[in-house]
């Protein structure tokens, strides 16, 4: 039996491609490196990407190809080639990005994604270069935030990769699921999808060089929280409470999810939003509307620091649904507050960078 490269080739293009419909020789999914050696033939099939869903099956369906038109007595060996590069591994992804700030809460509606937007802001104000990343996947808040609900990423080629390229909004750069989901449906994802899609918004993505990309975190402790630990060093986990006491018991566990022997994220410290009403008539006054100081009491029980007190003032509240962060105005009362809390982080962090060793990305067990 003879073997020559037509024969191979012919048998290699009665296999489609599902992907497209062409059959691999059409489609140039046959790298040019076919060798024959009596009896035994091999060569790579190229995909677009190293995680191609289609790979096991057509590598198989070539192998059975070859055997049915050719013989099967022919030893087949098939190699694949990427012609895109692939996303680096769990805790290298973001290189040129120096502190990775996770914002969490034990519970929703403490206001967690209007401190992760408005510190963001400040950071910036305060001249480093900021990110920020809404991995609220079912429930994205930054696109309306920041008014960018009709943003829509589009992807450059970076050293081979194609990487999504962030909405750059007041200086920050931004991206979330929002941007990839009909805004008026409900997200109905499995934790894998949602947990594909938030590795995506990390490691298939353009950040570039950032002093500080800040993570909106989904409330309370879900697979989510495991997927970033699991995909992204953070430096340190900031945790966002109201005063009441109900809050309370759901921030402690939020502390408890990062400062798990297994975890060993460290706690930068407590924020106290809506810690008292101002009427912007009255600024003077205060009205403790869920209780005074619950949160600077937790701070001191679980002895980390409380990084700010951030009251209610009507401005917050509208200034969100606009589309303009309260941080942007930095003479307003409200402003001033996360310019402190801004500064309170930074110091934060860098006493933990001083003082303690980098996080440790929590290692998948089989």
């Amino acid at each position: 039996m003879t073997l020559y490269p037509k024969l191979i080739l012919d048998a290699l293009a009665t296999v489609r491609y599902p992907g497209n419909g062409k059959n691999l020789v059409e489609a140039e999914m046959v790298a040019d490196n076919l060798r024959i050696d009596g009896i035994k033939v091999s060569f790579s099939l190229i995909f677009e990407k190293p995680t191609d869903p289609f790979m096991k099956s057509m590598l198989k369906a070539a192998e059975t190809a070859i055997h049915t038109y050719v013989s099967p007595e022919v030893e087949v060996s098939i190699a694949t080639e990427s012609r895109q590069a692939a996303r680096p591994e769990p805790g290298k992804m973001l290189p040129q990005v120096k502190n990775v700030i996770a914002v969490s809460s034990g519970k929703g509606g403490v206001g967690k994604s209007t401190v992760a937007a408005n510190l963001a802001i400040a950071l910036s104000k305060l001249g480093y270069k900021v990110g920020l990343l809404d991995a609220d996947i079912f429930g994205p808040s930054v696109p309306k935030m920041f008014q960018v609900e009709d943003a829509r990423p589009y992807a450059e080629e970076v050293d081979g990769r194609q990487l999504i390229v962030p909405v750059e909004k007041y200086g920050i750069k931004l991206l979330s699921i929002g941007f990839f989901v009909n805004p008026d449906t409900a997200t109905l994802w499995r934790g894998g999808m949602a947990s594909n899609a938030l590795k995506q918004l990390v490691g298939d993505a353009n950040w570039g060089d950032l002093d500080y990309f800040i993570l909106d975190t989904p409330p309370g402790t879900s697979d989510i929280h495991l997927t970033l630990l699991q995909t992204l060093a953070i430096t340190g986990a900031v945790i966002v409470s109201t005063p009441q006491q109900v809050a309370l018991a759901d921030a402690r566990k939020g502390v408890d999810m990062y400062t798990n022997e297994k975890v060993n994220v460290p706690i930068l410290g407590l924020i106290e939003n809506m810690a008292w009403f101002t009427p912007a008539e009255l600024p003077e006054n205060r009205y403790y509307i869920f209780g005074k100081e619950g949160c600077k009491q937790l701070a001191e029980l679980l002895n980390v620091p409380l990084l700010g007190q951030i009251p209610i003032v009507q401005s917050i509240c509208e200034s969100g649904d606009k589309g303009t962060p309260a941080a942007l105005d930095t003479d307003s009362i409200i402003g001033r507050a996360f310019l402190q809390l801004a500064a309170a982080v930074v110091r934060q962090v860098d006493k933990r960078n001083l003082e303690q060793a980098p996080t440790q990305i929590v290692s998948v067990k089989k």
